[in-house]
Parts: structure tokens; sequence; C-alpha cells
């Protein structure tokens, strides 16, 4: 049951997350599963060996406690380290974000964690069965756990067709090099960053209108629109690459480059080192 939900960004854009399928989650959940119960075989194996002389009773209340931390903390302390991403999802390409879009925190996770043990799968789940019913009525996919936490769960699989993003801020281009990003506030970088980053997630039509918002904006700051024929993503792409290249240079020592108000006549602002490319956008040497 894959779906689209609609959201506004901060940038007054209308967005669309792909919902995660109905049959992806339960492969993610089936893997994240197994590996529990590896990790309770393990532990449980090491009680008995390592304890041997303990009363059942005492056994009985360590491996309830062992159960408890290994089905709730598994899945707590992966969302909220990865913000969203079990094992299960990540191979999966899914990630938990909250009703808004954004990241989740613990306070997510451990809602997540708990009603998951105690209403949606173990329990009083009926082995899943609650949390099946609940996510084939809903129109989001959601599970119980979901609509207590305020999450979705969405599909985030980076892209492996050559569509040019590789990674954030990978396309450094030499034209890049003469921007001056004083007045970039941070906020408009973290809104870049997380665009870059969750492209995939986006409709096509919400990759473009919020490229073209932010593109926009960032040009506004830096002065130097989009060269002609390029993405907005590819000129965001280089913009964020040239702004984290400068931060490490800034932090080993060197300088912080600023825009120089009148080149040189000499140098093309373009194409900084003089040499005539077919490609005017060649990264620097």
């Amino acid at each position: 049951m894959g779906g689209v939900s609609h959201l506004v960004s901060g940038e007054a854009v209308e967005l669309e997350l792909r919902h995660a399928q109905f049959a992806s989650r339960c492969v993610a959940l089936l893997i994240d599963v197994a590996l529990q119960l590896i990790a309770l075989s393990v532990l449980l194996g090491v009680l008995f060996s390592a304890m041997p002389n303990l009363d059942d009773a005492m056994y009985a209340a360590i491996s309830l406690l062992i159960i408890v931390l290994v089905m709730i903390g598994y899945p707590v302390a992966f969302e909220t380290l990865t913000r969203g991403r079990t094992l299960g999802k990540l191979v999966m390409g899914l990630r938990v974000t909250r009703d808004d879009g954004g990241p989740v925190r613990f306070r997510h996770a451990l809602i997540r964690g708990l009603t998951g043990f105690f209403l949606d799968f173990w329990i009083l789940g009926l082995f899943g069965t609650v949390a099946v019913v609940v996510s084939l009525t809903s129109k989001q996919s959601k599970r119980v756990g979901d609509y207590l936490a305020g999450t979705i769960v969405i599909r985030e699989r980076l892209p492996s067709t050559p569509t040019g993003m590789n990674s954030p801020g990978a396309q450094r281009m030499a034209w890049t090099s003469t921007l001056d990003f004083s007045a970039l506030p941070a906020d408009l970088l973290i809104a870049v960053r997380q665009y870059l980053t969750r492209y995939e997630t986006f409709s096509p039509a919400a990759r473009i209108e919020l490229g073209r918002s932010l593109a926009e904006r960032v040009a506004e700051r830096v002065r130097m629109p989009p060269p002609d024929g390029m993405p907005d993503w590819q000129y965001l792409d280089a913009i964020l690459a040239e702004r984290r290249a400068r931060e490490e240079r800034s932090t080993r020592g060197g300088d912080f480059p600023r825009q120089m108000t009148q080149p040189p006549a000499a140098v093309d602002a373009r194409n900084p080192d003089g040499v005539t490319h077919n490609n005017p956008f060649t990264p620097p040497r």
C-alpha cells in the first residue's frame, strides 16, 4: 500500500513523501526480528552458561528483562541514532519520519518501540495481527505506534540510476570558488542539505518546485544564479560542496576565501584556471 503524503515545507512548497509499501515494511520487519532473535539467543545462552546455579524464578526474571530490552531497545536505539532507520529499514531503503517530514527523535522512537512491543506486534498484537490490520486500513500505511508517535514510514532510496546525484555536495565546480557565502544563513544551508539528502523521497513535481525555490533564495544571497542549463539540484549541490570544502580548509587553518569584488580582467569567474573546456563547469584541479 504505497501512497503519497502531502505537506507544506518551510518554503511554502507542497511536498509529496512516498509512503513505504506494505510488503517492503514486512520484509524490513522480518530482517529486524531475525536480528533480534539472534541477539536474544546469544544473550540467553550467555546467561545460562555464565550463571548455571540460579533458580528458575531468577532465570525467568532475567530472561524477561533481556527480552524486553532487546525487543524494545533495538528499534528505539537504531531509530534514535540513525534518525529513523533500523537495519531492516536500511536494507529496504525505508526511513521513519515525523508527519511533517522532519527527522524523528528519541521520544518518537520510544513511543513506536513501546507500542510495537505491547500493542502492534507481541504482547497484545497477536504476532503482528494488530499492526497488519491497522496498516491495511490506513491511507498512509500507519500502525498504531505511528499514530501515537505522529510518524510515517517513507521510501528513501538514494539514486542508483544515472541522475547525476551520487551524494550531497559531490559536484564541486570551478565557478563556485569566486562566490561569497557570508550572507548564506544557517537555516537555508540546512534546508538545502535536507533537500539534497532526501531528494529521492519527493515526487518529481515536488523536486522541481522545491529545488527552484531553494535555488532562487541561494542565488539571491550569493549573487550568482544557476548557470544556463544547469538543474537547480546540481547548482545547490555545487554550492554545498564548495561551502563544505571551505569549512574543511578553515578547520585545517587555511584561509576562507571571499568573493573578489573586481576579478582581474584575465580571469574568467566561471573558469578561474584560464583553461578552455568544452564543459565550462569542469571541477577545479
